[in-house]
C-alpha cells in the first residue's frame, strides 16, 4: 500500500510537545530569577507547567497542574508563607504604584528587591496608567491582594486563581519602549519546522511503502517524528533569556497541545479543540494559531494622562499554510481551514475561564498588557515629562532580568488515530504583539462619560518617604 492509500486510513497528527513529567521545588524558579540577591543555580527554568532546560529544549512539566494539586496543599502553601507584611495582604480593588518611586525605593536599599517590590505589592492585572504634572508621577493601577507558591508552581492571590504580576516582566516590557530609545515594533515567539525538516517529512511520506499493521504503523509514526527533526524557537522583540519570553513560549507550546488534544481543557472551561472537529483534507496542511493582543481594548482621557485597559486583552487567530516538496512553507490567505477557526474563535471566547485555571495564559494577558502601557508612557513621552530615565531598572547590570535558559528548540512528539482522512500537521505558530497598534486612533478611544477622569481625580499622592505604592 502506497502512502496515498495510508492516507485514507490514517490521520496522524504531529503537535509541538513531550508528554513527561518533571518534578520541581514548591517555590516557583521565578522567585530566584533576580541576580542581585537570589541564588539562581537552577538547572532549568519553570514556566507554568514548562520547563526549559539549560540546553534550551522545552518540554511540558504536569507535576503542580490545576487539578493535580488538591485543597490540602494549596491550604499549607498558604499558612507557610510568611514574607509578606500585613498591610498587603489585604485584598484591594484598586492598589496604585508608583514607577518612578519604586525605583527610588530600590536604590535607596542598595539593589536589595523585596518580596513586594518583586511582586508589584500584589497587583493581578494593570487596569489603569495615570500621570500626574504635579508630583512627576507614573502609576500603574489594578486590583491587588496577597499571594503564595500555588499550583503551576506561580505566585497567585490567596482568594483567587490569579497570578500576580512580576517587577521582572514589567522592567522587559518597560526596556522595550525605554527612554530615548528605538521602540520595539514586534514583541513575541515563534515555534517552527525547519525548511530542512519539512522537505525530510515530504519525502519519508512518499517513499514509507507498505502500510501492514500496527508494526508499520509505529514505524510510520517514529519515521515522521524522526525525519521532522527538533523545532526552532525564535523570540522577537525582548532577549529570549528573561521570564517574559518563557512565559510567551510556554503559552503558545501549551494552546497547542490544547488544540490537538495533547493536554485536556480544564474541566469548567469549553473550549472546540482542532482536534474535534477536523475534518480529511485532500493537501498537506500546516496549521498555524498566534496569539495577538485584542487591540480595541484602550480607553483614554482626552489628554491622554490617564488610560485604562478593557476586556480579556488577547485572542487567538489562525493561519493556513502549506508544506511544499521543498519545505518551504506557504500562506494560504483567504482558506483559513473550519476547524482551525473554530478553534481560535472558541479558545479566544473562553480565555478568561481558561486563564484561572492555566495560569500562563493569565501571565501572558498580563505581559500584554504591560507593553501596551510601556508603549503608552513612552509615545506620551512620560519619561521626558517626569524626568525618570530608568537609571537603575533600566540597566541588565543594576538589574538582571535576563537570568533564564533561553528556549531554542523543542522535540516533535507523534500522535496517531485511526480516521478517514489524510496527513495534517498542525505544528508551528506563536505569538505576535505590536503593541503600538492598540494606541492607534482606530483602536484607542476617548472616554465618553469620563470614568477614567474621575478615578484618575479620586488619587491620593499622599505618601510617606519611602512608600511607592498605596490603596
Amino acid at each position: 500500500m502506497n502512502f496515498r492509500n495510508l492516507a485514507t486510513t490514517l490521520l496522524a497528527f504531529l503537535f509541538l510537545g513531550v508528554l513527561a513529567t518533571a518534578l520541581m521545588d514548591v517555590l516557583p524558579a521565578q522567585t530566584s530569577s533576580n541576580s542581585n540577591n537570589d541564588d539562581n543555580s537552577n538547572p532549568y527554568s519553570n514556566y507554568s507547567g514548562v520547563r526549559i532546560d539549560a540546553g534550551g529544549v522545552v518540554r511540558r512539566d504536569y507535576t503542580l497542574d490545576y487539578g493535580r494539586v488538591n485543597e490540602q496543599y494549596l491550604q499549607s502553601a498558604r499558612a507557610s508563607y510568611s514574607l509578606l507584611p500585613k498591610d498587603v495582604q489585604a485584598k484591594s480593588p484598586v492598589r496604585y504604584l508608583s514607577l518612578n518611586r519604586l525605583e527610588k525605593a530600590v536604590i535607596d536599599a542598595n539593589g536589595a528587591v523585596t518580596e513586594e517590590m518583586k511582586y508589584l505589592a500584589g497587583i493581578q492585572r494593570i487596569r489603569y496608567v495615570f500621570y500626574f504634572p504635579e508630583s512627576k508621577d507614573i502609576v500603574l493601577a489594578g486590583p491587588a491582594e496577597g499571594w503564595y507558591p500555588g499550583y503551576e508552581g506561580v505566585m497567585m492571590g490567596v482568594t483567587g486563581n490569579r497570578p500576580v504580576c512580576e517587577l521582572q516582566d514589567l522592567v522587559v516590557a518597560l526596556r522595550a519602549f525605554a527612554p530615548g530609545k528605538e521602540a520595539a515594533e514586534v514583541v513575541g515567539c515563534s515555534i517552527d519546522p525547519t525548511e530542512e525538516g519539512n522537505a525530510r517529512l515530504q519525502q519519508f511520506q512518499q517513499s514509507f511503502g507498505r502500510y501492514d499493521g500496527p508494526g508499520r504503523r509505529v514505524a510510520f509514526v517514529r519515521g515522521l517524528r524522526e525525519s521532522l527533526g527538533m523545532q526552532t524557537i525564535r523570540v522577537d522583540g525582548i532577549p529570549a533569556t528573561t521570564h517574559a519570553a518563557g512565559v510567551m513560549v510556554a503559552a503558545d507550546y501549551r494552546m497547542k497541545q490544547i488544540g490537538i488534544g495533547a493536554e485536556p481543557v480544564p474541566r469548567g472551561v469549553r473550549i472546540d479543540t482542532f482536534i474535534d472537529n477536523a475534518e480529511p483534507s485532500n493537501r498537506n496542511a500546516l496549521f498555524r494559531w498566534f496569539f495577538v493582543p485584542d487591540y480595541q481594548s484602550v480607553l483614554l482621557t482626552e489628554d491622554r494622562t490617564g488610560m485604562e485597559l478593557i476586556g480579556s486583552g488577547v485572542k487567538l487567530v489562525a493561519e493556513d499554510e502549506i508544506v511544499t516538496a521543498t519545505g518551504e512553507r506557504i500562506v494560504q490567505k483567504g482558506k483559513t481551514d473550519k476547524a482551525s477557526k473554530v478553534f481560535s474563535r472558541s479558545f479566544t471566547a473562553e480565555y478568561a475561564k481558561l486563564a484561572q485555571k492555566s495560569l500562563v495564559f493569565a501571565q501572558l494577558r498580563n505581559f500584554v498588557d504591560m507593553l501596551v502601557c510601556a508603549a503608552h508612557i513612552q509615545k506620551e513621552d512620560f519619561y521626558g515629562k517626569s524626568g525618570w530615565s530608568m537609571e537603575f531598572l533600566g540597566n541588565e547590570e543594576k538589574y538582571a532580568v535576563q537570568t533564564f535558559s533561553a528556549p531554542l528548540r523543542v522535540e516533535p512528539v507523534v500522535g496517531s488515530v485511526v480516521r478517514k482522512g489524510v496527513f495534517m500537521a498542525p505544528i508551528g505558530g506563536g505569538v505576535e504583539i505590536e503593541p503600538q497598534t492598540a494606541l492607534q486612533s482606530n483602536n484607542a478611544k476617548i472616554e465618553e462619560n469620563e470614568q477614567i477622569t474621575k478615578v484618575r481625580n479620586g488619587v491620593k499622592l499622599e505618601l510617606q518617604p519611602g512608600q511607592w505604592w498605596w490603596d
